[in-house]
Formats: structure tokens, C-alpha cells, sequence
């Protein structure tokens, strides 16, 4: 009689290895599938948060000072702020007050011992050409000699100007006490490889608008620009410029009298680049540093 075949010990084992081979397999399959599934969803997600110009950084907090004597500012507060956040990572405060007092208005802001604090930048468009307290004048200076950068435009530029100090001016980079009659003028770039003006055009014709006439360039003071007076181009003024006061990096213009102006894509383009400038975030092709610029979209922007 022939004695039953005992099972090898061998063959068991070639059997749950082949078992566990199977199953091992499969496992990681199954875990490299989880991994593919996981990381395409992480591709996806970052692709989608870039292409929708989800900011990388934390936006600079910008204060918009603006109000009293002699334009828009209703309108252009709005066309101010949208149009630099349109083209970078910048969220507003603003002040916007003294309409109805000319050029006698106080900001309540400038009331506060530290009234520049938690911001990253103030943009000054005010007019208070008729303010003239030493001690107030030299209030708001000093928070930007102590390091909050400033962008001063048009009207700031006349604003304290019957003041005996010469701190706010100091703080503009340039003094000027009049301007000339409304109209048509040229700008000139002088300095086109600066950062700021990378976008500006050689010369550029402004909408009809103020050519403030500039009667001192400060010593920290960097002009980028000029405005040619009509029928007398010898006569030419600064109308771009950067500056340094104190610790703070300044950007100022003079151009902006009109909203016409303030609407145009060139002039929105430069204040946001100066802007960002003032705040060290543009690098020297004039591209705000990565989480703080935007791409305009269609229709946007002007």
C-alpha cells in the first residue's frame, strides 16, 4: 500500500510566500496609488491657487491719507486704491476728511502720538497748504524719519508749505510753492534705468494737469523726471523723484492733479512701482519681489 505523501515543508513555504507575495504586492499598489492620487491633488491645488495670483506673502498694508483743498478726491481715492491693488499685494486704510475746510484742515489721524503705526506705507494726498503749526508739521514728519516709507503725490506736495520747518519738506525731497495754469504738458524720463521708471515711457504727455514748479532739490533727493513747461522746454522741473529720510525710502510725483490722469495705466504702473519700492520689495527690473506684485487682468486696472 502505498503510504500518503506527506506535505513538504518546501512547498508550504513556496505557498504562503507566494501568498504574501501577492498580498505584499498588492498592498503596494494600492499605497503608491494612494500617493499618485495625493500628490496630482497637491499639483492641482497649487496650480489653481497660483493661477487665480493667490498671494504667496502677507499684503502691505498701505494708509491713504487724502482730502481738502481743490480736486477729487472722492473719486480718486478709488482710483488709487484699486489701481495699485490691482497690480500689487497691497490692502487699504483710508482717511479721507477736511473736504469742506480748503487748505486749513487737520487730519484727526496726526492727533495720535503714533499714528503711523502698523502700516507699511502711508500715501499722502492730501492738501492743507494753509497748515503751518510747527510742532504738528514736525509730528508728522517724524514717524517717517524714524522708518515708515511715503509716497507723497500732487497736492502733498503744496501741503505745509507756509510752514517755517522745513522737516516736511525735507521729507518730500523737493520744495515748491505754486504751480502753473492747467494744461498739456511733457515728461521727460532722465533717469529710465531706475527701477521705479522700468515701464516709463522716454517721454510721456500728460493729460491736462498742474506743472508744480520745483524751487529746491534736497540733497537725499534722486530726480527721475521732469515736466517741460509749454513753448519754454529750458524750463523744466522735477515731477518724478525718489528719496530718503531719515530710515524711510520716499516716492514722490507731482503729476495727478486730474483724475484723467490719475486713470492712466503709465501713472497707476509708476506709483505702484514706486510704492513697492519705498517698501524694498522691487528688485532692479522694476518686478515687485515674489508675493507682492499682480497680473493685471483684462480691463483691469485703468
Amino acid at each position: 500500500m502505498t503510504k500518503p505523501e506527506k506535505p513538504s515543508r518546501l512547498k508550504g513555504s513556496s505557498i504562503l510566500n507566494e501568498n504574501i507575495g501577492r498580498h505584499g504586492a498588492s498592498s503596494f499598489g494600492l499605497r503608491h496609488s494612494f500617493v499618485i492620487r495625493h500628490l496630482s491633488f497637491v499639483i492641482l491645488l497649487v496650480g489653481l491657487l497660483y493661477s487665480h495670483g493667490l498671494p504667496a506673502a502677507e499684503p502691505l498694508r498701505a494708509l491713504l491719507i487724502t482730502g481738502g483743498c481743490c480736486h477729487d478726491y472722492e473719486a480718486q481715492k478709488k482710483i488709487l486704491t484699486d489701481g495699485i491693488s490691482a497690480r500689487a499685494n497691497v490692502t487699504w486704510t483710508i482717511v479721507h476728511e477736511g473736504d469742506a475746510d480748503a487748505k486749513d484742515h487737520k487730519f484727526s489721524i496726526y492727533e495720535k502720538p503714533d499714528w503711523a503705526k502698523g502700516f507699511d506705507v502711508v500715501v499722502h494726498n492730501e492738501c492743507s497748504g494753509r497748515v503751518t503749526n510747527v510742532t504738528w508739521v514736525e509730528h508728522i514728519a517724524k514717524a517717517h524719519f524714524e522708518g515708515v516709507p511715503a509716497v507723497v503725490i500732487h497736492c502733498s506736495i503744496h501741503s505745509y508749505r507756509e510752514s517755517t520747518t522745513d522737516e516736511w519738506r525735507k521729507l518730500l525731497g523737493v520744495s515748491s510753492y505754486r504751480h502753473q495754469a492747467r494744461r498739456p504738458f511733457e515728461v521727460i524720463a532722465i533717469k529710465p534705468e531706475h527701477p521705479v521708471m522700468k515701464g516709463w515711457p522716454l517721454k510721456w504727455q500728460d493729460e491736462p494737469d498742474e506743472l508744480y514748479e520745483i524751487k529746491k532739490v534736497w540733497p537725499d533727493c534722486a530726480p527721475l523726471a521732469e515736466s517741460l513747461t509749454p513753448k519754454k522746454e529750458d524750463d523744466k522741473h522735477t515731477s518724478i523723484w525718489v528719496n530718503t529720510y531719515g530710515k524711510a525710502r520716499v516716492f514722490g510725483t507731482t503729476l495727478g492733479q486730474s483724475n484723467e490722469t490719475m486713470r492712466k495705466r503709465e501713472y497707476l504702473d509708476l506709483v505702484t512701482r514706486g510704492l513697492v519700492w519705498a517698501c524694498g520689495k522691487l528688485d532692479e527690473e522694476g518686478r515687485p519681489a515674489a508675493g507682492y506684485g499682480r497680473a493685471l487682468k483684462p480691463g483691469e486696472g485703468n
